[in-house]
């Protein structure tokens, strides 16, 4: 793993995607309700990836697409 990816980031990206899949197969108020989570856990790991950057010097995009690429692609990821 390089600077641009931390531990904290790793988790709150699985925890976001977790709460996205957990919407699959709901629908109404429920579908909501869980949508909301997701976009609360999203809004998490936005905030942490852009604090992560700005305080390392390290372009925004990157680290996002280092820490996707960590969590959703853990096979390619060893040179992320």
């Amino acid at each position: 793993m390089s600077d641009l990816v931390t531990d904290e980031l790793i988790d709150l990206q699985k925890s976001a995607d977790a709460e996205r899949r957990r919407a699959s197969g709901l629908d109404g108020e429920e579908r909501r309700d869980q949508w909301e989570r997701w976009r609360a856990a999203a809004e998490r790991v936005q905030a942490a990836i852009t604090e992560h950057a700005a305080s390392a010097g390290l372009s925004r995009f990157e680290v996002e697409r280092a820490v996707k690429k960590v969590v959703r692609h853990p096979e390619d990821s060893s040179a992320a």
